[in-house]
């Protein structure tokens, strides 16, 4: 457990020096506990996600980084790869292909990239990946960009 902490302190601090250099994710670690933390994230552009921010909740392992982080989003997100109650994520690098040269940090542009690019063959929200699957990309962009807007967009006035 102390390689962990000291492994989550290093990343706290490569956080706070990188702030600027990552303007599209913002990870925050719980003030009295090094394994939480949560981040917030710009929806990649060009996709139906675009605008919004959202937010992910991090429980971190005692064993990490030989263990993944589990990773959930805490925002409502219309995508194929995120349970909607849950906010579970089917990412590989989060299961099976996980590896301690992974960072909070890169976990959190992997999720950026699945974002902008579905994988609709393995979803855990079958509705958007059926929508995927049988071409209906508008109808899958229509959905998404109403959730984004519903759940992850400032509310104005």
């Amino acid at each position: 457990m102390q390689q962990s902490r000291a492994r989550l302190f290093k990343e706290y601090k490569e956080v706070q020096r990188e702030k600027l250099a990552d303007p599209d994710i913002q990870l925050v670690c719980d003030e009295t506990n090094i394994f939480k933390w949560t981040a917030l994230i710009k929806g990649p552009s060009e996709t139906p996600y675009e605008g919004g921010v959202f937010q992910l909740a991090f429980a971190v392992p005692e064993n990490y980084p030989l263990q993944p982080p589990q990773v959930r989003f805490l925002t409502k997100i219309f995508h194929p790869n995120v349970h909607f109650k849950t906010g579970e994520i089917c990412l590989d690098i989060l299961k099976n292909a996980w590896s301690p040269a992974w960072t909070l940090q890169s976990v959190c542009r992997a999720i950026i990239a699945l974002m902008a690019h579905p994988e609709a063959d393995s979803p855990l929200n079958c509705d958007s990946g059926n929508l995927l699957r049988s071409g209906d990309v508008r109808g899958f962009n229509s959905m998404a960009r109403m959730y984004t807007r519903l759940a992850a967009m400032p509310k104005k006035g």
